[in-house]
């Protein structure tokens, strides 16, 4: 096999670990919704004590994402992964509460525009001859601007508010996207199926989850239909 035939050959097998991992971890979070959804028991733990072991899960979120980029290179694959799928049962926990404030074909209708959307980016990120390295580092800007923003509304509590940092927040995620899967293009040519590039494929899966799960947030909170 020549040169020119084997990068594309890793660059597949590399980002087609990323993709594998991704939509392991959004089927997780999915499943575990639903099944607290339905459990009264979970619900009430989650939400008693007004609220604080919902506030919790959400700074052991932020907690293992920190601890998964921070401390990458001193674990190995198998312990970034188990921090991954961790991550990912807990997201489900606190996503569980979208099926009581939306309707459920809404929340469908919307996880598909979302995947759609999500997808597009991603293979235009793949296959685009654009240099997207400097409209990342203006998106990375950006989304600690839209953060900042967020804690501010929390105070403001202003609907008109939040809705344009929504609609805000999806062009950013959708960027992202794009910005985000040619940065993993670009690593996966070198990927030689090491330990190393094993461990770059769960934090390029992580990267790009929480690129979709905010574009799906985002859209929910512009289009969906509550309850």
């Amino acid at each position: 096999m020549t040169l020119d035939q084997a990068q594309p050959e890793v660059q597949r097998k590399f980002m087609a670990g990323v993709y594998i991992r991704m939509t392991m971890a959004l089927l997780i979070t999915a499943a575990v919704a639903w099944y607290a959804a339905q459990s009264e028991q979970i619900m009430g733990i989650i939400y008693s004590h007004k609220g604080l072991p919902f506030y919790g899960l959400m700074i052991l979120e932020l907690a293992l994402v920190i601890i998964l980029s921070a401390f990458i290179h001193k674990m190995n694959s198998f312990a970034a992964l188990f921090f991954f799928i961790v991550y990912s049962v807990i997201n489900g926990l606190t996503f569980s509460s979208i099926f009581f404030v939306y309707e459920l074909g809404s929340v469908y209708h919307i996880f598909l525009i979302s995947a759609l959307m999500f997808a597009a980016m991603s293979v235009y990120g793949m296959f685009t001859k654009t240099d997207l390295t400097s409209a990342g580092r203006y998106l990375t800007m950006a989304l600690i601007g839209l953060l900042i923003a967020g804690l501010v509304n929390l105070f403001l509590k202003s609907n008109a508010f939040n809705w344009i940092t929504s609609l805000i927040g999806v062009g950013i995620f959708i960027g992202l996207t794009a910005y985000d899967t040619q940065r993993l293009m670009r690593i996966g040519v070198k990927n030689d199926g090491s330990e190393k590039f094993q461990k770059m494929a769960v934090i390029g899966a992580l990267e790009l989850y929480l690129d979709f799960i905010n574009i799906f947030i985002k859209m929910l909170s512009l289009f969906g239909k509550r309850r």
